[in-house]
């Protein structure tokens, strides 16, 4: 017993270092099961050691990989009935396995102690203990021993890096352990080793023994001497934190702009998209509340939200969200001071939604069912491995609901926190700044200015579900100020939502665009349910959302009637100048080659180069533009991606139909434009002289086969190719083949052919080289 307690200070101190780095790395980690898991891992591996420290050392390591499997096994099942993650033990274990490393370094701190976060850490402190353990209790190299669990503890240093405090106590606890488990392992049983020599061999020994000390201790303090202002230099210097080297969870490109998704959804209303269950306490209330208390667009149920876009480049809305792994329970948001909170517990099922975005109630404070990543700054979440039919997750919600009582007198944060929600990128049409800047100065108070932008969208406006999708900065002008008849001031939840966030930017106000689903308490969600609406940020009520929709039924009145035209400046006065009358008579000017010429430039000579110099430069920029505008179809017919070269085939088309003198609208459909062209084509060949005029292909079902004069047929033929390539490649982006580029660039090809074969022969010469597809918009 007593040889026992002798040799109990090394496992002992051993058990307690490895423990301390647990620790260490507990700190980031939510509750203390880490910390309790590692202390268990470090009394295994060490007790291992020191049962079998009279069997041979090769059999040492095998006994205690497989003491350390078993203890593995069990931890990992312990944190994942903790974490309540769905699927068999198998599953969880391999999939902990493979993505242990980098779910660690991208999980969102505080971590919860899942198999994946808690895997690595279990296994390092085994490997720390069992190595530690053989070198000081069968090497008897005691100080050497202690090299695994203080490398143990400067990788847990590491890995919390600079997301806690600074490890002060435990820090002085490690040194502290080792000096006294030193200290004690360096009696002799027998009280001085030098006991039982002779006289003279002992003052050898004592002698040399004095010189080793004195010898380390020169050298312990020439290495602080060295080694201490740098490390002192070090304590106010913010650790690097090691996730920054790891890519965190990403979305899909499908996922970066749901906005588009709209008009998709919207082609196949009855689509299911998910299920949800609705659980709130106290019963079902009202829907989610706008600013003025309702929500028109839902007709009850709750708001379930899908993405927040925070990011505007004036062509496209992006999510712009740093996703972190997550575990069951989310990092709590501190809620507005001026808002009520509610629970609401919702269970979906997923239906036929793809991506990655979950959708739920903002603010998800609990998840269960699903492995998820989480992005506090916009509580939206994504399940990494994307979604599938029949995933089935439960989340539990923080809705908030601000005091819109003191909306009207609530102002707006500013300042560089704001300043990504205040954005507004350069390109902004004059006439959205002049709409905004009349709704604004009409309206001084945030909350005045964002309800006169919400009015003005719901009562000048039409709410469509077939408007093509699009919310740059050129679809924005058009669904605002675009003519009623051509297809102007109609859209999806999509323009509105979309011009809201816009104008209320560019009238002070941080907003931001959200997409998501007006679901009822409990049923199917459809595609028909999707829209986005706009949200305002006030201080101490947080987030508001708006509702621009207009009302079913109301008749939108003109914009004209309201919008004032910034008045252009007057034109100059047309006051003749007066004419001066000369004081003395004009010198007599000398007849051209009389005897007054002292030479120059004849005027014949003068005139005729300087008619030759003017044909050579209007030569040269025809011949420049013709190149130019060469080079222009070239890049959109043969280069780029298939999506790139059938938009570029399109592009051909739109311009062929301006150059004819036949514009289409922007907001036309491809099927519309197609027809247009059909139709700009019949007529200009009926218009010709001595050809018989050209007539769109009859349906073979209904009139039989039409024997086409020239090869106007053909065209049609391509007219039709072409805008079904077209649709393909908009609503499924990125799928376009090159066979099918290659049709949409020979249907462009025939078309405009056929198209500028009906025009003179002088027109079809200066066709080659007018400017105008250099400098149209797209």
């Amino acid at each position: 017993m007593v040889r026992l307690l002798r040799a109990a200070p090394v496992p002992v101190t051993l058990v307690a270092m490895v423990t301390l780095a647990g620790v260490v790395l507990g700190r980031v980690y939510a509750g203390s099961l880490l910390t309790m898991l590692v202390a268990g891992a470090a009394v295994g591996s060490v007790l291992v050691s020191v049962v079998t420290r009279r069997l041979p050392s090769w059999l040492v390591a095998p006994l205690s990989v497989l003491a350390m499997a078993g203890w593995t096994a069990c931890c990992l099942r312990l944190a994942a009935g903790a974490a309540q993650l769905p699927g068999g033990f198998a599953e969880v274990a391999g999939d902990a396995a493979r993505n242990a490393i980098p779910r660690l370094l991208t999980a969102m701190i505080p971590v919860e102690p899942t198999p994946d976060t808690v895997l690595l850490p279990l296994v390092a402190a085994w490997l720390a203990g069992l190595a530690g353990a053989e070198v000081a209790l069968r090497a008897g190299r005691v100080l050497l021993g202690y090299l695994p669990p203080v490398l143990l503890y400067v990788g847990a240093l590491y890995v919390v890096g600079p997301n806690a405090e600074p490890a002060i106590w435990e820090t002085v606890a490690l040194v502290a352990v080792a000096a006294v488990g030193l200290a004690v392992s360096a009696r002799a049983p027998g009280g001085d080793p030098v006991d039982g020599l002779a006289p003279a061999v002992r003052s050898g020994v004592r002698a040399r023994l004095a010189v080793a000390s004195a010898a380390g201790t020169a050298v312990v303090v020439g290495l602080a001497a060295v080694l201490g202002p740098a490390a002192a230099a070090l304590v106010d210097t913010r650790p690097v934190d090691p996730r920054r080297y790891v890519e965190p969870p990403q979305v899909q490109t499908l996922d970066e702009n749901p906005l588009i998704r709209i008009s998709g959804w919207a082609l196949n209303p009855d689509q299911q998209l998910f299920q949800v269950a609705t659980d709130r306490p106290g019963g079902a209330g009202p829907v989610d509340s706008a600013a003025d208390g309702s929500v028109a667009s839902t007709g009850g149920g709750v708001r379930v939200r899908l993405a927040v876009l925070s990011d505007y480049d004036g062509v496209t809305w992006r999510v712009g969200a740093t996703y972190r792994n997550a575990g069951r329970i989310l990092p709590a948001v501190e809620p507005a001071p001026n808002a009520t909170v509610e629970a609401v517990r919702q269970e979906i099922t997923v239906g036929e939604l793809s991506g990655r975005l979950l959708p739920a109630v903002p603010t998800p404070r609990e998840v269960s069912g699903a492995r998820v990543a989480y992005d506090p700054g916009t509580g939206t979440l994504i399940r990494p491995d994307g979604l599938t039919p029949g995933l089935r997750y439960t989340v539990t919600s923080a809705r908030e609901r601000p005091d819109t009582n003191l909306l009207a007198t609530a102002n707006t944060p500013a300042g560089d926190e704001v300043a990504r929600v205040l954005h507004v990128p350069d390109g902004v049409p004059e006439q959205l700044r002049r709409l905004a800047a009349q709704l604004a100065q009409e309206n001084g108070a945030p909350y005045a200015r964002a309800a006169a932008i919400e009015q003005w969208l719901a009562e000048h406006y039409r709410l469509v579900a077939d408007a093509p999708s699009g919310h740059a900065y050129p679809n924005l002008a058009f669904f605002l100020f675009g003519p009623l008849g051509g297809g102007g001031q109609r859209g999806t939840s999509e323009q509105f939502a979309a011009s809201f966030a816009v104008l209320g930017r560019l009238a002070g106000l941080p907003t931001r665009v959200v997409v998501g689903f007006a679901a009822p308490d409990s049923g199917p969600v459809r595609a028909a349910d999707a829209y986005a609406w706009p949200e305002v940020l006030f201080d101490g009520l947080g987030w508001v959302a708006f509702d621009p929709l207009p009302r079913p039924d109301d008749e939108p009145r003109p914009v004209e009637e309201d919008f004032r035209p910034q008045p252009e400046d007057p034109p100059p006065s047309e006051q003749p100048e007066p004419t001066l009358e000369p004081t003395t008579s004009p010198p007599a000017q000398a007849a051209p080659g009389g005897p007054g010429d002292s030479g120059g430039v004849p005027t014949p000579v003068l005139v005729a180069g300087t008619g030759g110099g003017l044909v050579l430069v209007v030569v040269a920029l025809l011949v420049t533009l013709a190149v130019l505008r060469r080079a222009q179809t070239r890049n959109r017919l043969h280069r780029g991606d298939p999506g790139h070269r059938i938009a570029g085939a399109w592009r051909e088309l739109t311009d062929t139909l301006r150059l004819a003198g036949q514009p289409v609208a922007a907001d036309l459909s491809a099927t519309e434009v197609a027809d247009a062209a059909r139709r700009t084509l019949a007529t200009v060949s009926a218009s010709k002289p001595g050809r018989a005029p050209a007539k769109p292909p009859a349906d073979p079902v209904t009139a039989g086969p039409v024997t086409a004069v020239d090869d106007s047929t053909a065209a049609y033929a391509s007219l039709d190719e072409l805008a079904r390539l077209v649709n393909e490649a908009g609503f499924a982006p990125g799928g376009a083949t090159d066979d099918q580029a290659t049709a949409a660039t020979e249907a462009a090809i025939v078309y405009t052919g056929a198209l500028r074969a009906t025009q003179s022969r002088w027109r079809r010469l200066l066709w080659l080289a007018h400017p105008g597809p250099l400098r149209w918009p797209r």
